[in-house]
């Protein structure tokens, strides 16, 4: 019966953690413009319901297969202006921490849950457009 408080704690916790994230799938983006998706060729439906991009790809392509973009801004080369999209890690984060301590005839024993909607993480995901249309993908490498 002690660890009852505890883990409701838990479970209160991952509940608010899933109500947070209210991050759309493509299916959902799909859903809301079924038109213009079904127009598009097979194999650009197929990446965008898989949540990919490509050279080549419009921006609605982009929006619906990996939603808004984090960031805008632009960048200006000698060949040229390019609007670039940066999408960032926004994962929830959950962590639990136990700690026992003792001396001097008392004892105690805690439990900590924190939780995080994920806040600014590095850029996950660039994509570069060109002329209205995506003429580069710049993925964050893993370590």
């Amino acid at each position: 019966m002690r660890h009852l408080p505890i883990t409701s704690l838990v479970l209160a916790s991952v509940l608010l953690l899933s109500a947070c994230t209210t991050a759309r799938t493509p299916e959902q983006r799909i859903e809301r413009d079924r038109t213009t998706f079904d127009s598009w060729p097979a194999d650009v439906q197929r990446q965008v319901r898989a949540g990919e991009v490509a050279v080549g790809f419009d921006e609605a392509q982009v929006r619906m297969a990996l939603g808004d973009p984090d960031d805008v801004t632009t960048r200006t080369t000698a060949e040229g202006n390019a609007e670039v999209w940066t999408y960032r890690d926004r994962s929830p984060r959950l962590g639990f921490g136990f700690g026992v301590s003792g001396g001097s005839g008392g004892s105690g024993v805690g439990l900590g849950v924190g939780s995080s909607s994920g806040g600014t993480q590095a850029p996950r995901l660039r994509v570069i457009f060109t002329d209205g249309r995506v003429s580069a993908v710049e993925r964050a490498g893993r370590k």
